[in-house]
């Protein structure tokens, strides 16, 4: 755990509550005096207005009373995350005092530590830990939000595990039939006990089809075509540390690398679900393969894994910049100041359609990378604590309801549908899609004359899109926190260095000539450890965050400045 978290926890709090009094219009019919929702969102205005005004009318016919959605935005998940951890470790620091307890030295640092569920766990720091994990009333203490709302499935997972949320099963029971609600599709996680999916994305690439025509090059189809020398200084990318669909995004680019070099081992994908079933039940420790499946199996993951990495480093390498906020990418592209750029689809949707102009052609296109990404979800929680739980409760119930699924899709001023704002998303309900199935296909049929988009269509299609990719979790779920990390270090904190090398090995031959130049490119850190598939599982355990943080910055600059030499020294 981070030495300095006691401190990061007073700054937080300090530095946050300017963000929390920053807070958008309540939207919808309420007024002063109607109860009130506090939710925390990463979700842009348009999602804000049409949910916050659209649950108030439902609540109010409802349960005859409008709702005010106060709505608190602090920026990505990232900073969701660690206003939620500040708040709740000064507020349950605060009742335990209350109690006439004593506080144990260190345990500000460690109130989310999950190793101190364990049985051998400090007794001091567990007790504390404990009774927060048991204590759900506002009474008690509250982090002064009741809904996280949007942000991916590792952040509301990350969440969970850490006791910030509480069970939504008594809340998914009033909503009737779950199999329009999958747990699991695909490998991807789309509810659990603790959160909901509501809405689904899926990730590819958005490009500028005048800015590449200009560049003379076609329109990118996969990840690896972004790699190519034309895209220099070209690149839109979002910062995976505080964007969560960023950190996703990168991560469909690790795992589809795996599954290729897989393949290329001659595995195919029907030995890849025997094998990974096995190593899940041998339940043996991480890198450690059962008999039965291939040491060269697991030597071939690894193998994609770090050609995973070495991509995301050439994307690097391209980049005009990396932004705090994804959405910003599509924006971008769209007016030209970026050629192309990854972002999550509905983003690339609403800004095609707000740059198109009447008459006239698109201005820029958005690409899924065909076994290039999974269909994953955005969750709704309910936070432990929460002080209007009724209404939060309604509210989740309310987002995987027909009428709260349908705002993700439907045409603005149809019936039921957005009141201004086209959200051009993926619902999550199966019955918002095709089916065999006589109910679910009568349900499609109802609403997709509503539609923004036709989720009739296969490349709409988001249960279709699904078959196209399978996530292994084992593969890269727990690398998810320090594949951020790395990135940052990799791509960010020695950004400029990286482009130098990349400029200069493009100017002596290009990459196919530049073999030298490119080992010592795409060289992982070897400290404060050797980086390695394994070793990164568990680094944080071993390693102070800024410690390591420092030393892999240090070692992709000094690696780069080698690279820029090999390449300048070769003729």
């Amino acid at each position: 755990m981070p030495k300095r978290l006691g401190y990061v926890v007073l700054v937080l709090l300090v530095v946050g509550l300017p963000l929390v009094l920053r807070r958008t219009p309540s939207t919808g019919a309420a007024h002063h005096g109607d109860p009130v929702l506090v939710i925390v969102t990463p979700h842009n205005e348009a999602i804000r207005y049409e949910f916050g005004r659209a649950f108030s009318a439902w609540h109010q016919t409802n349960f005859g009373k409008a709702v005010r959605v106060d709505w608190r935005v602090l920026g990505g998940t990232t900073e969701i995350s660690r206003y939620l951890q500040a708040q709740y470790t000064a507020a349950m620091q605060a009742w335990w005092r209350s109690q006439k307890k004593t506080w144990p030295a260190g345990m500000t640092d460690r109130l989310f530590d999950t190793a101190l569920d364990a049985p051998a766990a400090d007794r001091a720091l567990a007790e504390v830990r404990q009774a927060f994990l048991k204590t759900d009333a506002a009474a008690a203490f509250t982090c002064g939000i009741d809904v996280f709302f949007g942000g991916g499935s590792f952040d509301h997972g990350d969440a969970a595990r850490k006791g910030l949320t509480v069970s939504l099963e008594p809340i998914l029971k009033t909503v009737g039939d779950l199999v329009v609600l999958p747990e699991q599709v695909s490998g991807e996680v789309w509810r659990t006990p603790n959160f909901a999916g509501n809405a689904l994305s899926v990730f590819g690439i958005a490009y500028n089809l005048d800015r590449l025509r200009d560049l003379g090059t076609p329109p990118p189809a996969q990840w690896s075509d972004l790699t190519s020398p034309k895209f220099f200084g070209q690149l839109g990318l979002a910062d995976p540390t505080k964007s969560g669909s960023a950190a996703k995004a990168f991560e469909m680019i690790i795992q589809q690398q795996c599954r290729l070099a897989a393949r290329a081992a001659s595995y195919t994908d029907t030995e890849i679900v025997f094998f990974e079933r096995m190593i899940a039940g041998a339940k043996a420790a991480p890198g450690v393969i059962p008999q039965g499946v291939p040491q060269a199996y697991q030597r071939a993951i690894e193998d994609g894994w770090r050609r995973g990495l070495a991509l995301i480093q050439l994307l690097g390498a391209n980049a005009r910049y990396f932004t705090d906020m994804s959405s910003r990418v599509p924006l971008d592209v769209g007016q030209g100041d970026a050629t192309a750029g990854i972002c999550i689809d509905f983003y690339a949707r609403f800004q095609a359609a707000q740059d198109r102009k009447p008459g006239a052609p698109p201005r820029m296109a958005f690409v899924t990378p065909v076994g290039g990404t999974s269909v994953s979800c955005d969750p709704a929680s309910l936070l432990r604590g929460a002080e209007h739980r009724k209404l939060a409760e309604r509210f989740i119930a309310f987002t995987v309801s027909p009428a709260g699924q349908r705002l993700w899709i439907a045409r603005p001023g149809t019936p039921g549908g957005p009141e201004q704002y086209a959200l051009w998303r993926l619902p999550i309900r199966r019955d918002f899609y095709p089916s065999d199935e006589p109910a679910q296909q009568q349900r499609f049929a109802a609403e997709r004359p509503l539609m923004a988009f036709d989720l009739g269509e296969p490349a709409n299609n988001a249960y279709a899109l699904a078959t196209n990719f399978t996530y292994e979790a084992r593969w890269t779920g727990k690398h998810f926190g320090v594949h951020r990390d790395l990135i940052k270090a990799m791509c960010l904190d020695s950004g400029r260095e990286l482009r130098a090398a990349w400029k200069a090995i493009i100017e002596h031959g290009g990459p196919a000539t530049q073999t030298e130049a490119m080992r010592l490119l795409t060289q992982l850190p070897d400290q404060p450890e050797k980086f390695t598939w394994t070793s990164a599982l568990d680094i944080a355990k071993r390693f102070d965050r800024l410690d390591y943080l420092r030393a892999w910055t240090d070692c992709y600059r000094r690696n780069y400045r080698a690279a820029e030499a090999a390449a300048q020294q070769r003729r």
